[in-house]
C-alpha cells in the first residue's frame, strides 16, 4: 500500500495551474488553465478501478491510437473527470519553483495533457461502470489516466490507471513541409525523441525514374530556461523532444517525390517512418494552375470529444477536415498566426502537429507569428501582453521552418509560381523607419509582375481594415497604427490582396485606398489596378469575434462563422478567390480578378512611375 501511495503522490506532482493568474493575464480560455490543482487532495478509494487498454500502442508503426479506459466507480458524481497524464510518473524532486511561494507538499509540477468529464458517457451516472475512449498520440512518453471527483476547482484524486505506451515512443513523427529560400528547395521538419548522440537523422527521398537520395538533417530543441515566463516555465512545461530539419534541394518543378524520415542508431540499426509524398514547387512565374489556402487562428481540437476544448477552438477540426478533403486540389497552405493556442502549455504543440500532419506532410505548411505565439512583457515583442503564456515565440520558431533571415524576426518572402507572398510579423514594429518596414518594401518592390502577377501581403493582426467590434469601438477599424505607414506601400507596389487573422470572423473589403472604395464592383475586377482588397480570415477555429454594428461602405461581405480562403491562379491574367465554410466546404463568397501585365504597369492614384516630357 505504501508503494501504491508513493506512486500516487508522484502522480500528484503532475498537476499545477496558476488559475487566478491565468485569468488575470487573459489566459483563462486555455482549457488546462481551468484546473486549480493547488487545491488537489488525496481521496484514494480502493473500490475505484481504472484499466487502460491496449497497453502497447503503435505496434504497426501508428503514431495515433485509440485507448479504452474502463472505469468502475461505485459513487459516481456529475463533476467526476479523467485527467490524462504523460509521462505517467513524475519525480517530485524535479519540480520547478512556482512564483509567489505557493509550492507545498506534495509538490505539484505540471498539468495534464487533456481531460474529460466522466458524464460525457450517458451511463456514467447510472452505474459508474463505463468505458471512455481517448485518442492518444505519440508524445515520447508513457500515459496514465487519473479519476478525480469534486470538479476542477478543488479536485479529489480517487484512483489511477495502469500506464500505456507506444512501442517506440521516440519514433520520428509529424513531418512538416515548408518552402526553402530557393524555388527548387523543400524543407522537412519533424519531431522525435532521438538526440544526435543517440541517432543520426536524415531524409531518404526520390522521384519516379530517379535514384533515391539521402539528405542530412540538423537537430534543435529548447529547454525550460528558453521560456520567458509561466505557465511555460512552470506548470505548462513538458519536454518538447527534438526537431530535425532537412533541406531537399535541386528539385524538378511540379514533380511528385516520395520521402521517409530516418534515424541511424548507434547500434547500426535504422528507424524509419512511413512513406509520404509531396509535389515540388513550380518555377517562379511558371504558367500552371496554382491553388493556395489561407486562414488564421485555427488552434486544435480533440477527436475524442474532450469537452474542455469545445468553447475555445470549436471550428478547428472542421477546418482541418475540409482542407484534408480538398487536399488533392491544394498546393500550399498559409496558417497566418495563432497556431495552437497552447498559451504556455507545451503538450499542445505535439497535439497540433499531429492534427495537421495529413496536410503539412503533403503540401508546404507556411506559418506566420501571432500574439499567442510571441507576446510576453519585456521580451522585445511590440505588444506587452501575456498571450503566449511565456512561450515568447520559442516553440513556433523552433518546431516549424520558414525562410526568414532571422527566425526570431518572423518576417519573410516566399515565391510560389505566379505568386509572391510578403509575410509580415505584426508582433514586431512594422512602422516606417523600422527594419521590418524596409523588409516589407523590399519584398513588394523586388517582384517581377510580368512573371509573378499576383502580389499578396500577409500579417496576423489587422494592419488594414476590419469592422470587428473592438476596432469599431475604437473608431479606427484597424489595429492601432496598423495601416498608416503601410497603405502607401500597398498602393505604390499594387498589392492585389492583403490577408489578416487575429479577428475570428470573415470580412472582405472593396478595393480600397485611404478608407475610400476605388472600385464599386463586387464580383469581378478587371483592368487597371486601383486599390488593394483586404480580407480578414481569422475564423478557422477559435471562438468567433462579433462585428461592430457600424458597417462602413468599404465592408462588402461579412460572415460570423468558421471558414478559410482558397486562391486559384489559372494563368497570368486570371485569379479566382473563394471563401469556404469550414462546416460544409461550400463557397460563401467569391470573386474574380482579370488583369494583364499592362494593367499592372498602368498609372493609378499614388502608384505612378515618374515620367518626363523629354523626346
Amino acid at each position: 500500500m505504501a508503494r501504491v501511495l508513493g506512486v500516487l503522490l508522484c502522480l500528484l506532482a503532475l498537476f499545477s495551474s496558476s488559475l487566478c493568474l491565468d485569468h488575470a493575464n487573459g489566459r483563462g480560455d486555455q482549457a488546462l488553465a481551468q484546473i486549480n490543482v493547488y487545491e488537489t487532495s488525496l481521496a484514494l478509494d480502493s473500490s475505484v478501478k481504472l484499466h487502460a487498454s491496449p497497453q502497447v500502442l503503435g505496434s504497426q508503426g501508428e503514431d495515433t491510437e485509440w485507448v479504452n479506459l474502463a472505469i468502475s466507480n461505485p459513487k459516481p458524481t456529475s463533476d467526476d473527470w479523467i485527467g490524462v497524464f504523460s509521462p505517467a510518473k513524475f519525480d517530485s524532486g524535479n519540480c520547478w519553483p512556482t512564483s509567489g511561494g505557493k509550492e507545498k507538499t506534495p509538490y505539484i509540477c505540471s498539468s495534464p495533457i487533456k481531460y474529460m468529464y466522466c458524464n460525457s458517457h450517458p451511463d456514467y451516472m447510472k452505474s459508474g461502470n463505463v468505458t471512455l475512449k481517448f485518442q492518444i498520440i505519440n508524445q515520447r512518453a508513457d500515459v496514465s489516466f487519473a479519476l478525480f471527483s469534486n470538479g476542477v476547482q478543488e479536485p479529489h484524486l480517487l484512483g489511477v490507471s495502469n500506464p500505456v505506451a507506444f512501442f517506440n515512443p521516440k519514433a520520428p513523427v509529424y513531418p512538416r513541409l515548408a518552402l526553402g529560400k530557393n524555388w527548387d528547395e523543400m524543407t522537412v521538419t519533424w519531431t522525435s525523441g532521438y538526440n544526435i548522440d543517440e541517432a543520426v537523422p536524415f531524409i531518404e527521398w526520390s522521384a519516379k525514374g530517379l535514384p533515391a537520395r539521402r539528405s542530412p538533417a540538423g537537430t534543435l530543441t529548447f529547454n525550460r530556461n528558453s521560456m520567458c515566463g509561466n505557465p511555460a516555465r512552470g506548470v505548462g512545461w513538458r519536454d518538447p523532444g527534438f526537431f530535425h530539419t532537412s533541406f531537399l534541394k535541386e528539385l524538378w518543378p511540379n514533380r511528385e517525390y516520395t520521402y521517409r524520415l530516418g534515424h541511424d542508431l548507434v547500434n547500426g540499426s535504422t528507424i524509419w517512418s512511413k512513406n509520404y509524398t509531396f509535389v515540388s514547387s513550380p518555377y517562379p512565374g511558371q504558367d500552371s494552375k496554382q491553388r493556395v489556402i489561407i486562414f488564421g487562428d485555427m488552434g486544435k481540437g480533440e477527436r475524442d470529444g474532450s469537452n474542455e476544448y469545445n468553447d475555445y477552438q470549436p471550428g478547428s477540426l472542421n477546418t482541418t477536415d475540409q482542407v484534408i478533403k480538398d487536399l488533392k486540389d491544394i498546393d500550399i497552405v498559409f496558417h497566418i498566426g495563432d497556431l495552437t493556442y497552447s498559451n504556455g502549455y507545451l503538450s499542445q504543440w505535439d497535439q497540433f502537429t499531429a492534427q495537421v500532419q495529413p496536410i503539412a506532410s503533403t503540401v508546404p505548411y507556411m506559418i506566420a507569428s501571432g500574439n499567442h505565439e510571441r507576446d510576453w512583457p519585456d521580451t522585445g515583442s511590440f505588444y506587452a501582453g501575456t498571450d503566449s503564456g511565456g512561450e515568447c515565440g520559442v516553440p513556433a520558431e523552433t518546431m516549424f521552418y520558414f525562410p526568414a533571415e532571422n527566425r526570431a524576426k518572423f518576417w519573410y518572402k516566399t515565391d510560389y509560381g505566379m505568386f509572391r507572398f510578403c509575410v509580415a510579423d505584426s508582433e514586431h514594429d512594422w512602422r516606417e523607419g523600422t527594419e521590418q518596414y524596409k523588409f516589407i518594401e523590399n519584398c513588394l518592390a523586388t517582384v517581377d509582375r510580368k512573371t509573378q502577377p499576383w502580389l499578396i501581403f500577409i500579417a496576423h493582426r489587422v494592419l488594414g481594415y476590419s469592422t470587428n467590434d473592438w476596432y469599431g469601438k475604437e473608431g479606427t477599424f484597424e489595429e492601432p497604427m496598423g495601416r498608416e505607414s503601410l497603405q502607401k506601400l500597398w498602393q505604390k507596389y499594387k498589392v492585389d490582396l492583403a490577408f489578416y487573422g487575429h479577428v475570428h470572423n470573415y470580412e472582405r473589403t472593396c478595393p480600397i485606398y485611404e478608407s475610400q472604395c476605388v472600385n464599386n464592383d463586387k464580383d469581378h475586377y478587371s483592368g487597371t489596378f486601383k486599390g488593394t482588397i483586404h480580407v480578414v480570415v481569422g475564423g478557422a477555429g477559435s471562438h468567433l469575434s462579433p462585428f461592430s454594428s457600424l458597417v462602413p461602405k468599404w465592408s462588402l461581405v461579412r460572415d460570423y462563422d468558421f471558414g478559410f480562403v482558397k486562391l486559384t491562379a489559372s494563368d497570368h491574367s486570371s485569379l479566382l478567390f473563394e471563401y469556404k465554410k469550414s462546416s460544409t466546404g461550400q463557397v460563401y463568397d467569391s470573386f474574380n480578378i482579370s488583369r494583364d501585365y499592362r494593367d499592372v504597369l498602368a498609372c493609378t492614384h499614388d502608384s505612378c512611375e515618374p515620367t518626363t516630357s523629354a523626346g
